[in-house]
């Protein structure tokens, strides 16, 4: 008689998103041909380019680059352009002798969040308006962020 194995279903959409094992069931483990996640994005990054990640059987959209989205494990993961668009979800300056920037939490439009920056300014109120921009770090590029003018 066969053991049946549950399967589960994504509590947002209701779609089957994995199965259970057999105790002592092996996984399959596949191994990723080409450049991971973060190297995709870092590439993107050096193109000029903003993308993210979205899920094609959900739509549902994630950052920081992965290979499954969290909590559901959906894997069909293709990179799509980011708007570029945000608004600030939190905020706090770091102060030194010499200098002060801010760390931001921005809530993208597409739903994730992502830390950055807030560029030109030393702080902003919670839910400023923002567009990303792509600067050259000492690391290379990374994604900051301006104010919406007016948005303030």
């Amino acid at each position: 008689m066969p053991i049946a194995i549950p399967t589960y279903e994504c509590v947002d959409c209701g779609k089957p998103i994995g199965k259970a094992r057999k105790p002592g069931e092996e996984r399959e483990m596949t191994t990723p041909s080409g450049p991971g996640p973060e190297m995709q994005f870092k590439a993107f990054l050096k193109e000029g380019r903003f993308m993210i990640q979205k899920s094609r059987s959900t739509g549902r959209h994630t950052f920081y680059p992965r290979v499954g989205i969290p909590g559901t494990g959906e894997m069909d993961l293709e990179w799509v352009a980011a708007t570029g668009k945000g608004t600030v979800h939190a905020i706090t300056v770091n102060r030194s002798k010499d200098s002060s920037y801010n760390i931001a939490l921005v809530e993208l439009d597409e739903g994730p969040r992502m830390m950055s920056r807030i560029d030109g300014v030393e702080t902003v109120a919670i839910g400023t308006k923002v567009t990303a921009k792509i600067v050259e770090m000492k690391d290379g590029p990374a994604v900051v962020f301006v104010t919406v003018p007016g948005s303030v």
